[in-house]
């Protein structure tokens, strides 16, 4: 068996190489076109976003950090300093855990409800300038297929 790490594994076809790329491309400028969006109407970054939806879907609009983490794509040691941000912003609120007093739930307030309408009216209008009005809803429904199975296999 080769320690060359060009042996050890097979290669990837040029296809799969420039489906890699075209994936990484579409997905840094399209994040990036929707992040502007938001910046533009004076609005937070999109992880805010992701934090407040999976808190107004959450049972009492609570989750503890680590179901946040769980939930979202952030990273712990980021979702803490946003956490620390979007609180001081009142988005959101931390309450001790009854069963744990170390651990803390993470409550979403009003003020974050209508942080997250405001946001989605943005988001919303974004997602389909820079993705609806390029693809037709059975392209769409290709693609989030295509995108399962890549998450599936990952």
């Amino acid at each position: 068996m080769s320690d060359d790490p060009e042996t050890a594994h097979p290669q990837p076809s040029p296809f799969i190489t420039r489906a890699w790329v075209h994936l990484m491309r579409a997905q840094q400028r399209v994040l990036g076109a929707i992040e502007q969006d938001l910046k533009t109407a004076d609005l937070p970054p999109l992880g805010w976003y992701d934090v407040l939806l999976e808190l107004s879907r959450a049972t009492d609009g609570r989750l503890r950090p680590y179901e946040i983490e769980e939930r979202t794509l952030l990273a712990q040691h980021n979702l803490s300093r946003l956490l620390d941000r979007m609180d001081k912003a009142g988005l959101v609120q931390r309450e001790v855990y009854a069963e744990d007093g170390r651990g803390r739930w993470v409550i979403i307030t009003e003020a974050g409800r209508s942080m997250q309408a405001r946001m989605w009216r943005v988001y919303a209008g974004a997602l389909q300038r820079h993705l609806g009005d390029k693809l037709n809803d059975a392209q769409a429904d290709q693609l989030a297929e295509l995108l399962t199975a890549l998450s599936r296999s990952a």
